[in-house]
């Protein structure tokens, strides 16, 4: 069982090739070449390619899905793909790509909800394919192209964080699912703190990149020092990482208060016997409940 790679991307292309034509799947240069993306060395024509997204993204969504599916050994625990939380906010307009729940349905209630996942993935490596002979070639990797793939590209990412965020405000019955957002290129330097901070803030549990080798040569960021962001080489490391969050039992809080107005939640939350009962007599007080 493997991560991401170049087979990933030539069985995208060879699965779509049966019902999208070559123009929805690549740009057309000047000369008739069709490629994934625009060489950074091409100075043509160029159009904007919009058919490609909803391919990918649905075929990666799907393969994120089959990748929990084989890692996960609890037989009480499923992998649901567009799934709908009425109660946190996500409905059918909006569904959460992939989740791990303790029931396997559409709809589910929070407390089903052991995890969710927001896809963020893409063609990465540069593709030429040869109408006349039906072959594909990779022609490059991210940086030999012009084309901003997965987590390097900062509108995908202000969108996770966006829905990621309107998850968590949407009620307290989402405090207790962790968040994460999987890709498959390496995050763009300018997000680095900011994917720590929101770690560290509770807000995302983390950018989890499943590309083990992105580049033909050379190395990516592995890892950020908060660990807001990784990159995973094998599925032993994924499934590690994912146990991890199940046996957290976290608990995401926030609010706005004054020193005074703090200082008297922590004396209340004190006076409770165990640290256990400590902290959930602050939580329920921070909230509000």
């Amino acid at each position: 069982m493997k991560l991401w790679n170049k087979n990933q991307e030539k069985l995208f292309f060879s699965q779509c090739s049966n019902f999208a034509s070559p123009e929805q799947l690549f740009n057309q240069t000047d000369d008739g070449r069709f490629v994934a993306y625009w060489p950074k060395s091409y100075r043509g024509k160029k159009t904007t390619l919009q058919s490609r997204n909803s391919l990918i993204g649905k075929f990666s969504e799907k393969w994120v899905a089959d990748l929990f599916r084989k890692i996960i050994s609890d037989e009480n625990l499923f992998v649901i793909r567009q799934a709908q939380i009425p109660a946190i906010g996500i409905s059918y307009k909006s569904p959460a790509d992939v989740v791990i729940a303790s029931r396997n349905k559409k709809v589910l209630r929070p407390e089903d909800v052991k995890i969710i996942f927001e896809v963020k993935m893409s063609v990465v490596w540069n593709w030429e394919y040869d109408i006349k002979s039906n072959s594909l070639t990779e022609i490059g990797d991210y940086r030999m192209h012009k084309g901003k793939p997965s987590f390097t590209r900062s509108d995908s990412i202000l969108k996770a964080i966006g829905k990621c965020i309107d998850i968590r405000v949407s009620s307290l019955k989402a405090s207790k699912i962790p968040l994460v957002v999987i890709g498959n290129a390496p995050l763009s330097n300018g997000f680095c703190k900011k994917a720590d901070y929101l770690k560290n803030a509770g807000i995302i549990q983390g950018f989890w990149s499943l590309n083990p080798f992105p580049l033909n040569h050379g190395n990516t960021r592995k890892i950020t020092p908060n660990k807001g962001f990784i990159r995973f080489d094998d599925v032993d490391e994924l499934k590690l990482n994912l146990n991890l969050l199940f046996n957290e039992n976290l608990n995401f809080f926030s609010g706005m208060e004054s020193p005074e107005q703090l200082g008297e939640i922590i004396e209340m939350a004190n006076t409770e016997n165990t640290y256990r009962e400590k902290g959930l007599k602050f939580l329920k007080l921070i909230n509000g409940s």
